[in-house]
């Protein structure tokens, strides 16, 4: 758990769920995407806290409110090339009524003192073209680098199937 004068980051629990769901979708609605539908939000739940947990959520409360205001979601991925764990931010969203507090760079903040604690090489995460105010955080307060060397690339389930199909035999 940390603790600042103004809020305080502690790990998500399965009684928060309900919270942690709410959160995942009002940040849905601010990067104008389709929330998760409620199967996707049952397998959300059971990733983050059934008995082989994919992600470990984070939750950022102020005093006076007692839902939380802000979340993290992260997750160890590895690098061959440093032979370690990079720590992966999924998600990083602040309520609208709670920016400006400090509560988004605490969250970063924490994500960094886990990768250290955990012996990662690295932190990495993406921001979305258009969220100025997000990349100039983190490039000008944090000091990250934008990686333009390396492009994200995404198959959806979509694309997964479409390249798992059987070939068509080709006819001579």
């Amino acid at each position: 758990m940390s603790t600042s004068a103004s809020y305080t980051l502690r790990p998500a629990t399965r009684e928060d769920a309900t919270d942690l769901l709410h959160l995942v979708e009002a940040l849905a609605i601010f990067e104008k995407l389709d929330p998760p539908d409620p199967t996707a939000q049952a397998r959300l739940i059971e990733d983050a806290f059934g008995s082989r947990p994919r992600f470990e959520p984070w939750l950022a409360f102020v005093p006076g409110q007692a839902a939380p205001v802000a979340y993290a979601i992260l997750l160890e991925t590895y690098s061959s090339f440093l032979a370690l764990p990079t720590l992966y931010i999924e998600d990083i969203f602040v309520d609208a009524a709670f920016r400006k507090q400090g509560i988004g760079g605490g969250l970063l903040r924490k994500a960094v003192e886990l990768a250290a604690e955990r012996g990662c090489g690295r932190v990495e995460w993406t921001a979305l073209d258009w969220n100025v105010n997000a990349q100039r955080v983190y490039e000008e307060k944090l000091g990250a680098r934008r990686m333009s060397d390396w492009f994200l690339y995404r198959m959806t389930q979509k694309e997964m199937t479409a390249c798992l199909a059987p070939c068509p035999v080709e006819s001579e």
